[in-house]
């Protein structure tokens, strides 16, 4: 039997997303990827779980949410989603805003009681992972991509490493990073290091979060330079077609969000983290404000106060 390897960006790591890094060419993380594959294997999967497809409506900010999971062969078995950021987009403003969940942050899971968000995703899979993102953030999420360790490295490898601007030294012996500051092209390995460093940090899970969102934005920089034009696009789709498992999208669907997310400009996609507050072990409450910055992000997909 063909193992299923599942993708929302989001990419985006764990693996970003790993979305992450696919992220933004959906609107934010289309991370393209072309490995070695077995027969009928799938590195990450593209799902379309809104009420209606993307029209090019304008006026109408469109939702995704990018799902880094911590499947791997040495790993504790099931799937958590380590890496959460949700995506909004509004083609009319030709901008974005990235904001990050952090991993332990404790949140109502519908038929499981109040548990980590990232627990979502083993108890009822991508749906329900959607489901408490979209309960807690208050918006619709149409698309939702999700990947694991080893999409996450072929997908970063196959663009040929992403540029980072790696904002502090970084020094982690559990995810193995070990990163002086500064702009680097990362590997795919490598990637996935700085993705799923915490430890470096004083912050930990929520300065992860944010380079994990940063991760995004530079993976849309290097997209959109290796990519231009309609025949970027389709090369994209291309791709996609071969090596992504796609629900409920059409060509015309995918055609037109590629060429969305490649034409959005770096410099107008916001990198924002929820604020959290105290917690019991390593849970995390949402903290002071967190209400008020999914009000800002919801009625149109971008941030005007935060």
């Amino acid at each position: 039997m063909t193992r299923r390897r599942t993708v929302l960006w989001t990419l985006l790591g764990p693996p970003l997303c790993g979305v992450l890094v696919a992220c933004l060419v959906v609107a934010a993380w289309f991370v393209v990827g072309r490995p070695d594959l077995a027969e009928g294997e799938t590195w990450f999967q593209i799902e379309f779980v809104g009420e209606a497809h993307y029209t090019g409506a304008p006026d109408q900010p469109i939702f995704f949410l990018a799902i880094g999971n911590d499947e791997r062969a040495s790993g504790p078995g099931g799937q958590r989603a380590d890496s959460i950021h949700i995506i909004g987009v509004n083609p009319a403003l030709g901008a974005a805003t990235v904001i990050g969940i952090p991993r332990d942050t404790a949140v109502p899971i519908p038929g499981s009681g109040t548990d980590k968000i990232n627990a979502a995703l083993q108890y009822g899979g991508l749906d329900l992972q959607v489901q408490t993102v979209s309960d807690l953030v208050g918006v619709d999420i149409q698309y939702a991509l999700n990947t694991n360790f080893d999409g996450f490295i072929a997908m970063v490898d196959e663009m040929g490493g992403v540029d980072v601007n790696v904002p502090a030294r970084m020094l982690d012996s559990d995810a193995g990073s070990d990163f002086q500051p500064g702009v680097q092209r990362l590997t795919g390995d490598q990637a996935l290091r700085f993705t799923r460093d915490r430890k470096s940090f004083p912050s930990g899970d929520v300065a992860r979060s944010e380079n994990q969102g940063l991760f995004l934005i530079s993976a849309l920089s290097t997209l959109r330079a290796q990519l231009t034009g309609s025949t970027g696009v389709l090369t994209l789709i291309g791709v996609l077609s071969r090596h992504a498992e796609i629900k409920g999208m059409s060509v015309v669907d995918l055609y037109r969000l590629g060429r969305m997310g490649l034409f959005i400009d770096p410099a107008n996609v916001r990198n924002v983290v929820i604020p959290t507050g105290g917690g019991s072990g390593s849970n995390l409450a949402p903290g002071p404000g967190a209400a008020e910055l999914f009000a800002d992000f919801a009625d149109d997909g971008v941030l005007q106060t935060h």
